[in-house]
C-alpha cells in the first residue's frame, strides 16, 4: 500500500481528474507542466506497483519481480517494456530521481504478500519506510531541492500521512486480509482479528484510531520545518501534503474515530485550505 493520505486535487497533466492517483495530494492544478507532468508520471508508476501488490491475478510476488527487473531496465539506460516506466524515463533523466526509491516501493508491496499484521507502532513506520518515504523523496527531487535535512522532515510528514490512510481504512485493509494498526495498541483495548469490527467493540476501535491519529499528527507537527525549508513551486507543493495530513487528522477526530460507519472519513477542502495557508506564512527559522 502506497496511497500516501488524502485526495486534494490531484489531476492528469491536462487537468482531468485521474482515477489512478485519486489519493495522492498534490496541488497540480496550478503547478508549472514541467512539475505536473513528473508528477503524474511519478504517481502513475507507484500506482502501477501499488496495483501489482493489492490485485494482480496469479503470482504477485512474480509480478512485482518482473516489475524490478524492469525498472532496472531503466536504470541501466535500457528501454522498459512496462509503459508507466517508459513515461516516466524522460523525467527520471531530467530531475535525476532516485530509482532506489521505486524499488524502495516494490520491497514494500513484497512485505504486503508475507506480513500481514504490525506488532507495533515502530514496527509500521519501518514498513512506511518502504511504502511512504520514497514518495517524498521523489517530490523532492522533482523540484531540485533535496538535502538529507529536508529528506528526514518529508520522512516523518510521508510516515504520517500513511499512518493516517492505514486509520481511514480499517474496514478496507481487514477485508483484504491486512491490519496495519500496531496488535500492542489493539490487544490493550481488548481487540483480535476476530473482533476488530463487531459493532460492540466500536468504542474501543474508535480509541485506537485516535491513538494513531495523535502519533501521526505528532510526526506532522515535526516535518512542518520541510516547508519553511523549501521556495517557490516546492514550497507549494510540499504545503498541501502537509495540509493534507493535518485536514484528515482533524477530520478523524471530528468523527471521533468512527472510520467504519463514517466510512470513508475524508478531509474538507475549506480545513485543508486554511492549514495550508498557515504552513506557507511560516517564516524560514
Amino acid at each position: 500500500m502506497i496511497d500516501a493520505a488524502c485526495s486534494s486535487g490531484v489531476v492528469n497533466a491536462d487537468g482531468a481528474p485521474s482515477a489512478a492517483t485519486e489519493n495522492f495530494p498534490v496541488a497540480l492544478r496550478i503547478l508549472p507542466v514541467r512539475y505536473r507532468e513528473a508528477l503524474v508520471a511519478i504517481y502513475e508508476v507507484a500506482r502501477a506497483i501499488d496495483q501489482l501488490g493489492d490485485a494482480a491475478p496469479g503470482d504477485r510476488v512474480a509480478a512485482l519481480m518482473a516489475f524490478r527487473a524492469d525498472l532496472r531496465r531503466l536504470g541501466d539506460g535500457q528501454q522498459p517494456s512496462e509503459q508507466v516506466l517508459r513515461d516516466l524515463a524522460p523525467y527520471a533523466t531530467r530531475f535525476t530521481l532516485p530509482l532506489q526509491c521505486f524499488d524502495d516501493l516494490i520491497e514494500a508491496n513484497l512485505v504486503d504478500q508475507r506480513v500481514t499484521r504490525y506488532a507495533t507502532f515502530d514496527a509500521l513506520l519501518d514498513y512506511c519506510a518502504l511504502s511512504a518515504h520514497p514518495v517524498g523523496r521523489l517530490v523532492l527531487a522533482v523540484f531540485g531541492q533535496s538535502t538529507p535535512a529536508r529528506a528526514g522532515w518529508s520522512d516523518a510528514v510521508c510516515a504520517a500521512l500513511q499512518v493516517l490512510e492505514h486509520c481511514q481504512d480499517v474496514a478496507e485493509d481487514r477485508a483484504a486480509g491486512r491490519i496495519y494498526l500496531p496488535q500492542d495498541h489493539l490487544a490493550a483495548e481488548g481487540l483480535t482479528d476476530a473482533t476488530l469490527l463487531r459493532p460492540a467493540n466500536a468504542p474501543a476501535l474508535r480509541r485506537v484510531v485516535l491513538r494513531e491519529v495523535r502519533s501521526a499528527r505528532e510526526m506532522l507537527r515535526a516535518g512542518t520545518p520541510l516547508v519553511a525549508q523549501l521556495r517557490g513551486w516546492g514550497r507549494l507543493a510540499v504545503a498541501g501534503y502537509v495540509a493534507g495530513g493535518l485536514a484528515t487528522a482533524d477530520a478523524i477526530e471530528r468523527a471521533r474515530g468512527d472510520v467504519v460507519t463514517n466510512a470513508p472519513v475524508k478531509p474538507s477542502r475549506i480545513t485543508m485550505l486554511r492549514h495550508g495557508i498557515r504552513l506557507l506564512l511560516t517564516r524560514r527559522a
